[in-house]
């Protein structure tokens, strides 16, 4: 033995080998059949069920923040830089479809909706109260750039539009509903 060593080297082998293997392959092949079956189920359980399906719900209408003349607004930019243009989106006009997709560190907050025109572009979720859910309920408005010389109506295929936004797992704390508003209807989804 040296100096620093404590023991003999010794390798410690179970007395029956064959007994070991089984029970950890049906161990496996527990959790296998376990996690397959409840990814199936819409329970609490299931990590894919974040958030439940959506369900359709009267619009809201948008809020108007009230703004003080006598406060000038706020400019930001040097001498040369150009004034940041105005989002010219307005909101579509109904929310088909509204889903919130689990990924690491957060959600992705992903809505179809149908546009007044043919040729909607620039597609945007906006958070409604900068982002802050009011009773557990955060809000957004599906808006895009809608031409108002475009062909009015035509093939529904033609005129759906899909916007996303992530959010983080802080961004949600406290958020119970997820609500995305349309001009004629809105959508939400509870979470389980």
């Amino acid at each position: 033995m040296d100096a620093f060593q404590l023991a003999r080297d010794t390798i410690i082998v179970p007395a029956k080998v064959d007994e070991v293997e089984p029970m950890n392959k049906k161990l496996l092949f527990a959790i296998l059949i376990a996690t397959t079956g409840l990814s199936a189920c819409s329970t609490r359980l299931n990590p894919f069920n974040w958030f439940g399906r959506s369900e359709e719900v009267a619009a809201s209408t948008t809020e108007t923040k009230e703004v003080n003349p006598l406060i000038p607004a706020k400019r930001e930019g040097g001498l040369f830089s150009r004034p940041e243009a105005a989002y010219a989106g307005t909101p579509v006009s109904q929310i088909k479809e509204l889903a919130v997709e689990r990924v690491p560190g957060g959600a992705i907050i992903r809505a179809v909706g149908l546009a007044n025109v043919q040729g909607a572009y620039d597609v945007a979720l906006q958070a409604r109260n900068d982002g802050v859910p009011q009773k557990g309920v955060l809000t957004f408005d599906f808006l895009a750039v809608q031409n108002p010389r475009s062909p009015q109506g035509g093939p529904e295929a033609t005129r759906l539009l899909t916007g996303a936004i992530q959010m983080t797992d802080q961004q949600l704390e406290g958020v119970r509903t997820i609500q995305v508003v349309g001009e004629s209807n809105a959508r939400q989804t509870r979470r389980r």
